[in-house]
């Protein structure tokens, strides 16, 4: 089971989620060990560039950005450069509404 397993489960189920992402690449929007408020989506057409997401790009799971958004197709990047490829709506199961310590 990899690390955000129970919260995507969860929020498949339609519930809201906490936790505490460790690492570096999303430094500058989130801080490693701050809490985050995840929400499940309503409408994958309202996600937008810039939208921070709980998805999973070719079986690894992030909380990344949205860079670029291509008829159905999300862009999935991290706050440093990077870019983890691009995934359909299936693939975004939350969207970030609240960082806090």
């Amino acid at each position: 089971m990899s690390w955000a397993t129970r919260y995507i489960e969860r929020l498949q189920a339609g519930e809201t989620v906490q936790f505490r992402p460790r690492g570096g690449s999303m430094k500058g929007k989130i801080d490693s060990g701050q809490l985050c408020t995840v929400v499940p989506i309503a409408d994958h057409a309202s996600l937008v560039e810039g939208d921070i997401v709980l998805c999973r790009v070719r079986g690894t799971q992030y909380l990344h950005l949205i860079k670029a958004v291509r008829g159905g197709q999300f862009q999935i990047g991290n706050n440093r450069g990077g870019i983890n490829g691009w995934i359909s709506a299936g693939g975004i199961f939350g969207r970030l509404v609240a960082v806090s310590d």
